[in-house]
Parts: structure tokens; sequence; C-alpha cells
């Protein structure tokens, strides 16, 4: 029997779903609130496990398939998920939905982390029913991400692919996480945020230069591959943190 997907979303017994207005009634409901938290936690954590080793893909949603980083983006999910790896991406369309066609192509492991939003589509169909999660919080989700993926690999994207990159860099900076390789795809596009990193937060001492040996940015999909496949025999640690 094919496995249900998981659902964090709320449920219609959810005293939150009677809320008349959350944002007067807030503290009213905080208690319950906490609840509901906690249980998207303990959902990700225990259905995540089984995924195994796995690389979080992030990228615009805006990207259609005949984006040239649409396509990397799905090559490069092909060749992750064929070295054994699982694929995380955040499960919506555009880059996400590219990097888990990829990983279903070849019959590797394809999560989606599915955020409830007012203008969120649907989850991209390319995404295993086992590993199909909907959080209704942010922050639980970036849990996922950071705790499970053995890497991240950021292609083109806005806001939301920015901050995966600089919460992962900061945990990774300060030591709350084991550090893992975090690479940019795309030196045209990521060129002007480096050069601004250098010339601005650098220059004004806001960041050091050892900053960004945490980042490798490329245009090489198989250096990425190459360079995953070799930190993870030398780190075989599973979770970072």
């Amino acid at each position: 029997m094919e496995s249900k997907p998981t659902s964090l979303t709320r449920k219609n017994s959810d005293p939150l779903s009677t809320m008349p207005n959350p944002l007067i009634h807030s503290h009213e409901w905080d208690a319950w609130r906490l609840f509901r938290i906690l249980s998207e936690f303990v959902d990700g954590f225990e259905n995540m496990l089984s995924l195994g080793p796995s690389v979080a893909i992030f990228g615009g949603s805006q990207a259609l398939g005949d984006n040239p980083y649409y396509q990397q983006a799905a090559v490069l999910a092909s060749k992750i998920a064929k070295k054994g790896f699982g694929v995380i991406t955040g499960g919506g369309p555009g880059m996400m939905e590219a990097a888990n066609e990829g990983a279903q192509a070849v019959g590797g492991k394809s999560c989606g982390l599915c955020i409830d939003l007012p203008t969120e589509e649907k989850p991209n169909p390319f995404i295993d029913q086992k590993y199909l999660f909907k959080f209704r919080y942010f922050f639980v989700r970036k849990v996922m991400f950071v705790r499970y993926a053995q890497a991240f690999v950021v292609f083109p994207g806005g806001f939301g692919t920015l901050d995966e990159l600089f919460e992962a860099l900061t945990l990774i900076k300060t030591k709350k996480i084991a550090s893992f390789p975090v690479y940019m795809v795309g030196k045209a596009f990521w060129s002007g945020l480096l050069d601004w990193l250098k010339t601005s937060p650098l220059h004004q001492h806001y960041i050091e230069p050892e900053d960004f040996k945490l980042i490798t940015v490329t245009d090489d999909l198989d250096e990425v591959v190459d360079s995953i496949m070799r930190h993870c025999s030398e780190n075989p640690v599973r979770e970072n943190f």
C-alpha cells in the first residue's frame, strides 16, 4: 500500500483554527500554539530519519523548464541520487521541482519540505509521498533542512534562497552545527553578491576573509558531487546537531 503523505497542516480539531483574529488574540492561544509547534518537530524528526544521507538543493520558484539553471538542478540531483543520497527541496515549483524531478528520474529518494503560505502553489509532482511534508512554521522547516542535509547546494533564487544560504553560513561560522559544504552554483549570477560582500561587509570588518572558505562557487556539477562524496567519507555523521 502506498504511504500517505506526512501532513503537518492544521487539523479541524485544532483549537487554533477557531481563532477569530490571531493577531489580536495571539496570547490567549500561546499554549496551544506550542503543542502545534512541537507536533511539527516530532513528525519531522520521526519521518525524515529514514531518508538517510541527503543533500538539500535550493533555488528560485520562478524558474521554468527552459531556464538553464532549472536544467542544471535536475542534472545535479540525478547525479547526487545515483550516489545514494536523498534530495531535499522546499517542495515548490521552479528549481525545487527540477531537483525533485532529477532525483525521481533515477530512482532516488525525493523529499519536499513544503511551507503553508497564502500564495503557495501545490507541492510539485516529483516528491515521494513518504517524504512529502507540509509545515506551518518556517523555523521548524529550517531545522529539518539543517539537521538532515550533508550539504547545501544553492542555485540562483530570491529572498527565500538567500535566507537559507545565509542562515546555514551563520550556523556553521558560529559552530552551532557541524560544518558541511555549501555550494553556490552559477558564477555569473553570484558574482555581484560576492563582490558586495568583499567591498562592503569585509572591507568594513563585519566578516572575515576566512568566511569565504565556507562556500564554493562553481559551475562544475561534477565538482559538487565529488566534493560531497569526499566530505561524507571524511565526516560520516548523519545529523548536523
